[in-house]
């Protein structure tokens, strides 16, 4: 289960000049690579004339190996999607797209100068991004009787959690979702009220 972590809140631009080479680089919350594409498809067309447009993206945390991608988009193998995505997840801000468009200048920069370009312009660009805690929730099942629903609302709601779905027939079930960190005490204080009958199913997919 993953951790709560920080995602980005705000859209950012912001453009940094090397050797007469235009680096512009733009940060934008992205949940999804679908939102991504979309994110650098629109890019693209604000900047027709570009010579680049690198990117890199995280749609989870910013340390989760799983859901992210990243592009040189022409320019040398290495020298800029991967070098933008390492500054992003040494971030500690998830959710967030980074692309890198890039007008050239006329002066070659080489591969080290690529990289420092490209990652420096997404570092100097994160100085100005705001963000938020995501709270990881874990899904749960409950299944209880009628007399027993306002007292799981209630233990719920002092756990911050959120009723998903419910279906009310013999008995009440219950689709919760409960932040990671409070499922323990959330069960401990279902059993007491409960008396020992009352337990969460594992999460459901």
């Amino acid at each position: 289960m993953t951790k709560s972590y920080l995602i980005a809140t705000n859209e950012v631009v912001d453009e940094t000049i090397v050797s007469r080479s235009r680096f512009i680089c733009y940060l934008k919350p992205c949940d999804s690579s679908e939102k991504a594409k979309e994110i650098i498809k629109t890019i693209q067309e604000l900047h027709p004339q570009a010579n680049h447009h690198c990117y890199a993206f995280v749609t989870g945390a910013s340390q989760n190996s799983q859901g992210y991608g990243f592009s040189d988009d022409g320019e040398p193998s290495g020298t800029a999607g991967r070098p933008m995505l390492s500054v992003l997840q040494g971030s500690g801000i998830g959710q967030v797209c980074a692309i890198v468009v890039r007008y050239f200048g006329g002066t070659k920069l080489g591969t080290g100068g690529l990289q420092r370009a490209y990652g420096g312009s997404v570092r100097q660009a994160l100085t100005f991004l705001q963000s938020k805690t995501k709270i990881a929730m874990v899904h749960k099942r409950l299944a209880c009787q009628y007399s027993q629903v306002n007292d799981i609302l209630h233990l719920l709601a002092i756990a911050e959690g959120e009723v998903i779905s419910q279906e009310y027939q013999q008995a009440v079930e219950f689709e919760l979702a409960i932040p990671w960190d409070k499922v323990e005490s959330f069960q401990q204080q279902l059993q007491t009220m409960s008396s020992g009958q009352l337990v969460l199913s594992k999460e459901s997919e």
